[in-house]
């Protein structure tokens, strides 16, 4: 009996990968984007925007860990993302280990409405904002979209929704949908809530960085006091800076000409920068893995013609 179990537990699983949703395109706009070192610029203001619906807020002040271990969630979050457009095969399995993770977090929001993570609206609102966030940012830190690579980002922004478990039914399909639904979040529901306070505060007891080689973090701990308050507050210039003007004043946020003027003079040197910085520092590593497999798999290929 044990043995014939093992046996439909494979079947099925096979069944399982035969139907997972494909991710995105080797090749496409989101596998030169998602694993630049840019991207790393413009999450912190897609977060903020997912943390300022109340429902995804309360979620995340009551269940993550983003007080007590911030380096520690930021990178498992950072290689989930990067799962899903650079994982292949691995991508489908990370979002059903989301899918699972997300299944016990419900509870009450401010405002004293009943809350679960993967309610469709919410679940679907935390995905939504990688496309406008990308979009947006890419205008200051690489150069702005054309038409076809606008609907290219979208439509492959849908495929990493059907990784996740989002069904085509919970996101709009084109982008001519998506800007109304989008505007309508941000008029109805968003709002600076406690976490997006706390995301943007300045003065908060950030602990010193945990991750990387021993005497980084040795050093980095010596240095922290001195370091913990210019690294809030350009977190805080870039979260702010990088979120579409329109998030931004629906949630509330101050953003003046003078700290306009500055993020497009630093936007200029990262344009010039990134572009010639060796592969293994323009990149991240899971992106510079899927890069490698590629040009591996494209060579084989080429040579067996």
């Amino acid at each position: 009996m044990p043995q014939r179990t093992e046996r439909q537990q494979e079947r099925e699983q096979d069944r399982e990968r035969r139907t997972d949703p494909a991710p995105p395109p080797v090749g496409g706009v989101l596998w030169s984007v998602a694993g630049d070192v840019r991207a790393l610029l413009m999450l912190p203001a897609a977060l903020t925007m997912q943390v300022a619906h109340p429902a995804i807020g309360a979620g995340v002040d009551a269940h993550s860990v983003f007080r007590t271990d911030p380096w520690g969630r930021g990178e498992r979050s950072l290689r989930s993302l990067q799962l899903w457009i650079y994982g292949g095969e691995a991508a489908a399995e990370e979002g059903r280990r989301l899918r699972a993770l997300h299944r016990e977090i419900q509870g009450t929001d401010a405002h004293g409405r009943r809350y679960h993570a993967l309610t469709l609206a919410y679940y679907a609102w935390v995905h939504a904002t990688g496309y406008p966030v990308y979009r947006h940012g890419l205008r200051y830190l690489a150069r702005p979209l054309t038409e076809a690579q606008d609907r290219a980002l979208y439509a492959e922004w849908l495929r990493v929704g059907r990784v996740l478990g989002i069904h085509d039914r919970d996101m709009p399909q084109t982008i001519e949908e998506f800007w109304p639904y989008y505007r309508r979040v941000l008029a109805e529901e968003l709002e600076a809530t406690v976490v997006v306070r706390e995301l943007l505060a300045t003065d908060l007891p950030v602990p010193a960085p945990d991750r990387g080689p021993l005497p980084v973090r040795l050093a980095l701990k010596a240095l922290w006091p001195l370091l913990r308050g210019p690294f809030l507050r350009a977190r805080a210039f870039l979260t702010v800076g990088l979120m579409p003007l329109d998030a931004r004043e629906a949630i509330g946020l101050e953003w003046t000409d003078a700290q306009e003027r500055r993020l497009r003079r630093l936007a200029r040197v990262v344009r010039a920068v990134v572009p010639v910085l060796p592969e293994r520092l323009r990149y991240l590593p899971l992106a510079r893995e899927a890069r490698r497999a590629a040009r591996l798999t494209g060579a084989a290929a080429r040579s067996g013609r």
